[in-house]
């Protein structure tokens, strides 16, 4: 009865909380890589994130974190093993794949625990060492009466982080995701969420209760398949002030900042603009006019 009062309260919170270490679980979505250079192309790699940073394509913190990944892949080459990451954002992830792409000898895996997870967790190895996917993540369920004690966000956030975990191994949630060698840590320490006494047991990643994110679709019809005409269409602005989020750099494409406003979309491409959310170019048909009729997937 209580294990049912929580899950009712608690299947809502699917932030999950992420926490890194060294070696860990999953079989979910995942990019496998084996082409390219190595050792000097590593450094090459390097400092071609850092140019891009330079040039704009990415900040300055995620071209210093793909660089460390550039160099922990050049570690594990070497002494044929494999690493793993922190969890790391799609911008960040996208950024190292692409980079890693370039190199010879290493295999590069991307785990988030469920399908839809942005945030992943990156493994890196000579292929010789990495034949299956690694174990990077588990998953961990949260139980217990809240039904005269709800409990936010935050409450669990504040529970988790109270063991002595760090805010930058994790989000929150009733279901979380960890490092499988945080397992027992948590299950033995983990025991109340604000008042309200709770049990912590791991779960198959096949049993997380995950919602698919919540969009609304609407269409438009352009002349033209610009990010500065769709985008504005999608978040209701007017294209200046889309030029000029555009010039501020808030506007990214596929997790990739677009620096002018005659970016060409295409069906499936994703933008981004700081503090007004993500939208997705569906289906892209042309009228008889010539002109283009664009369903937009705005998620909420």
């Amino acid at each position: 009865m209580a294990a049912a009062a929580a899950l009712a309260l608690a299947s809502p919170l699917r932030r999950l909380l992420r926490a890194p270490h060294p070696r860990g679980a999953i079989s979910a979505p995942y990019y496998g890589i084996t082409r390219g250079r190595c050792s000097s192309a590593i450094a090459v790699a390097a400092a071609a994130a850092r140019n891009s940073a330079m040039k704009g394509s990415v900040d300055r913190n995620a071209a210093e974190e793909v660089r460390n990944i550039l160099d922990m892949a050049e570690r594990a080459s070497q002494l044929r093993d494999v690493f793993h990451t922190n969890f790391l954002t799609p911008p960040i992830i996208k950024e190292a794949m692409l980079a890693i792409e370039k190199l010879a000898d290493i295999k590069a895996v991307a785990q988030g625990g469920y399908p839809q997870a942005e945030r992943c967790r990156i493994s890196v190895g000579h292929p010789d060492s990495m034949t299956s996917n690694p174990d990077v993540v588990a998953a961990l369920s949260i139980s217990g009466n809240f039904r005269l004690e709800p409990c936010s966000h935050g409450d669990f956030l504040g529970a988790i982080l109270g063991t002595g975990i760090t805010r930058e191994k994790g989000e929150r949630g009733a279901q979380v995701l960890v490092d499988p060698e945080l397992v027992d840590y948590l299950i033995s320490t983990l025991e109340k969420v604000g008042k309200v006494g709770v049990s912590c047991t791991q779960i198959p990643l096949l049993a997380l209760e995950y919602e698919p994110p919540r969009t609304k679709s609407s269409k438009t019809v352009e002349a033209s398949l610009r990010v500065d005409a769709l985008a504005s269409a999608g978040f209701k602005i007017s294209r200046t002030k889309l030029a000029s989020l555009i010039s501020a750099g808030d506007v990214r494409v596929n997790w990739t900042p677009v620096l002018k406003n005659g970016v060409t979309l295409k069906s499936g491409d994703i933008v981004s603009v700081s503090g007004m959310g993500r939208l997705k170019i569906g289906e892209i048909v042309t009228t008889r006019k010539g002109k283009y009729a664009v369903e937009l997937i705005r998620y909420l």
